[in-house]
């Protein structure tokens, strides 16, 4: 269903049944594990998927700069110039 470098890839289904009585598969919750991670300070163009490439080597592990700073919106964390946000370690 999803790709084996996707965050999603482990996380345990569930089927419940919608508000119009059609029935739908879930993921369930998944858990954060503590992640630290180096601080660097945002700059003007920054996309969470090119700190990704930059220090990993690879964009689609973006997620893992947003598990970091625990954002429900990645978008959020680079768009202020001058904040600071967590990358983690490779």
């Amino acid at each position: 269903m999803f790709l084996p470098n996707s965050r999603y890839a482990r996380v345990a289904t569930v089927q419940t049944t919608s508000s119009t009585g059609e029935t739908v598969v879930a993921l369930k919750l998944r858990q954060l594990t503590p992640v630290t991670g180096d601080p660097r300070m945002v700059q003007a163009g920054d996309r969470l998927d090119l700190l990704a490439h930059a220090i990993v080597g690879d964009a689609t592990q973006f997620w893992h700069v947003g598990d970091a700073n625990s954002a429900l919106d990645g978008r959020s964390l680079v768009e202020t110039p001058g904040d600071t946000v967590r990358v983690p370690r490779s």
